[in-house]
């Protein structure tokens, strides 16, 4: 949690000299809850369930990396939620099963963002990096969700996707970047061509020996 000031907890009810996390969670009544302290089962049963009660769908994203070292594992999650949860991990985690539904555990990693934004500013040409061109890019990755975009699947799309995502990201960094004034002035074919352009495919090649 970001630190508050004295004031801002000062009608909060805590026994220590400092509020606790199962405090926050009953005082802050928090909608979102990230790990990333690297804490095995930092997030216990008690906590999970407090948020809950202030919460009615809470999300709920351990992200610490490896999985033997993550706040709280997906299924633990889901059966202290009721199943009433979103949920994100850093590590892999394989599909949760619960009360007759599968849950699909999204991997929230950084690849999903990162190769769209550098294509979206070297094929734009862009000089800099703006607040608007990150958030541009996370709501294109939002928008693609197949759970919010059909209430079934994964939070995130699936990697196999990643190349058609990081283009859409891309094009979206980039044209925030050119309203701006950050970037060259491109239409809008220029622009999806100066992406495919400048788009690497990871691949290993077929090498044939020409010498001995």
């Amino acid at each position: 949690a970001l630190q508050q000031s004295a004031v801002a907890v000062a009608d909060w009810s805590f026994s220590g000299e400092y509020p606790s996390l199962l405090d926050v969670m009953y005082c802050a009544q928090p909608t979102v809850l990230i790990g990333v302290s690297g804490q095995a089962g930092l997030f216990t049963e008690q906590i999970i369930r407090a948020m809950k009660k202030g919460c009615d769908l809470p999300i709920i994203f351990p992200l610490s990396n490896p999985s033997r070292q993550v706040e709280a594992t997906p299924d633990q999650v889901i059966e202290w939620t009721d199943g009433q949860v979103i949920v994100a991990t850093g590590s892999p985690f394989k599909p949760v099963h619960f009360q007759g539904r599968e849950y699909l555990i999204t991997q929230c990693n950084n690849s999903y963002i990162f190769p769209g934004i550098g294509l979206g500013v070297i094929a734009a040409k862009a000089r800099l990096i703006s607040d608007e061109m990150l958030r541009s890019a996370s709501e294109t990755l939002a928008a693609n969700s197949p759970l919010a975009n059909t209430g079934k699947g994964g939070l995130l799309p699936p990697f196999t996707e990643l190349a058609a995502l990081s283009k859409k990201i891309a094009f979206a960094v980039a044209r925030v970047a050119m309203q701006q004034g950050l970037a060259l002035e491109l239409d809008d074919n220029t622009l999806q061509q100066k992406i495919e352009d400048n788009f690497w495919r990871p691949e290993y090649r077929q090498y044939r020996r020409t010498s001995n």
